[in-house]
């Protein structure tokens, strides 16, 4: 059953101009999760611009319900927030209630939210401007709406990879409604062109490919061949999409989590004809399920420039003439048409290609923050240069860095020590 307070909350907010739904709480495993949805401005300068449903979902403790919000911000972009089946999942979870109660929020086009698909029925000049609302930007002018609307002076954030650029644009443009700010994974380069962060990620990416073959040597042959297979004849994937040496080539996305290595060897060790590597290549490349990942991917980098495919232009040489590299998490211009699933945002794409970004971050203010920051910095992540994540964190006056070679990129999903070590910086406690 809903709360009393939520009808209130939501005739307060008609009055102020947001719309939200009455929230539906039901408890879980020991979780008491309450489920709300906003009606926000698709663009929050406009006025006129339309209204998106934007979804988050509460969790707290049976004891902790009236402890302070702690807002998740997902990875991605353009993934949803985690569904906790059990107090123990996500695995940062249970360390989290001990001190908040948890607000996972579906970021816009994701989960629960207004979707973005193929958008259907617009140009490729209105998908274009439509896509251009759904960076950290908007994300967080949403929560600060939601924020407002739920009557919560302060709340904390956690953000997770993308989510730390959420966090850092929220130190940017709205710190006043931060009491205390988490990274993990990242801490987004400012003022800096995304040719310099593709440059460095093709070295990391180039060092995990060498790790791989050299835990499976037997795997370079594999590859070797599998080149040359689908050089020669056509594989198909289960959604009629055609398996080609580039796209085969994305699967070393996987080499940068704690277990990345071991699932491409064991999508390696089926037979090519099999449906096991026919659905499992699919699996780990395919952006039907979240297609706004490939669209916002590079502009998520783009801090006052345009992108124009970056990753597609810095391409090494080395990776060129060599097609058993594993290419990593980079998108390019060609999986518009040869992925079926974007190719009805093809045009789009080479519109957010060559659009001049606003920035996303105030230097000047970060430098005056004073919002207790802590971040968690992996010092060998595959996808974020740990260079550039050390230059934001000087510019953020009092954040405290974790810098560790003990976990990957997923270190927050995997070990819950991860959350109660930033904390504990946070608060001046080690």
């Amino acid at each position: 059953m809903a709360r009393a307070s939520d009808g209130r909350r939501a005739r307060a907010a008609a009055s102020s101009g947001l719309k939200s739904l009455v929230a539906v709480t039901r408890t879980i495993q020991g979780l008491v999760l309450t489920d709300r949805e906003f009606s926000l401005p698709l663009e929050h300068a406009r006025s006129d611009s339309g209204q998106i449903g934007v979804f988050a979902r509460e969790v707290a403790a049976e004891d902790g319900r009236d402890r302070p919000f702690l807002v998740f911000f997902q990875g991605g972009p353009g993934s949803e927030s985690p569904r906790p089946t059990t107090p123990s999942t996500p695995k940062w979870l249970p360390r989290a209630l001990k001190d908040y109660r948890v607000l996972l929020l579906d970021q816009r086009g994701t989960g629960r939210s207004t979707p973005v698909g193929s958008l259907p029925g617009m140009t490729a000049q209105q998908q274009a401007a439509y896509l251009e609302l759904h960076r950290a930007d908007s994300i967080v002018r949403d929560a600060e709406r939601i924020r407002q609307e739920l009557g919560v002076e302060r709340w904390s954030v956690l953000g997770q990879s993308f989510g730390g650029f959420c966090v850092c644009t929220y130190l940017s443009i709205a710190p006043e409604g931060l009491r205390e700010a988490y990274v993990t994974g990242v801490l987004p380069p400012i003022a800096r062109p995304t040719d310099d962060v593709y440059r460095a990620t093709y070295d990391r990416v180039r060092e995990r490919n060498r790790r791989f073959y050299a835990r499976y040597p037997d795997d370079l042959e594999r590859v070797r061949a599998l080149h040359a297979r689908l050089a020669d004849e056509e594989l198909l994937l289960p959604s009629g999409d055609k398996l080609t040496p580039r796209r085969f080539r994305q699967l070393g996305s996987m080499l940068g989590m704690s277990d990345g290595p071991e699932r491409l060897h064991y999508l390696l060790d089926f037979p090519p004809d099999s449906p096991a590597f026919a659905h499992g290549v699919e699996a780990e490349t395919s952006f039907a399920r979240n297609p706004l990942y490939a669209i916002v991917h590079e502009a998520c980098y783009a801090d006052g420039c345009a992108t124009r495919w970056s990753a597609e232009r810095l391409f090494p040489e080395e990776f060129a003439s060599s097609p058993e590299l594993f290419t990593g998490e980079m998108v390019y211009s060609w999986m518009f048409e040869a992925y079926g699933a974007l190719a009805p945002l093809r045009e789009a794409a080479e519109l957010l290609a060559a659009h001049e970004w606003p920035r996303l971050y105030d230097g000047e203010r970060l430098e005056a923050n004073d919002v207790p920051v802590a971040a968690a910095v992996y010092a060998e992540d595959m996808y974020v240069e740990r260079v550039f994540s050390e230059e934001t964190a000087a510019r953020i006056k009092g954040l405290r860095i974790w810098l560790t070679n003990e976990f990957e990129h997923d270190g927050l999903r995997k070990d819950e020590r991860v959350l109660d070590r930033l904390i504990d910086l946070a608060r001046g406690r080690v």
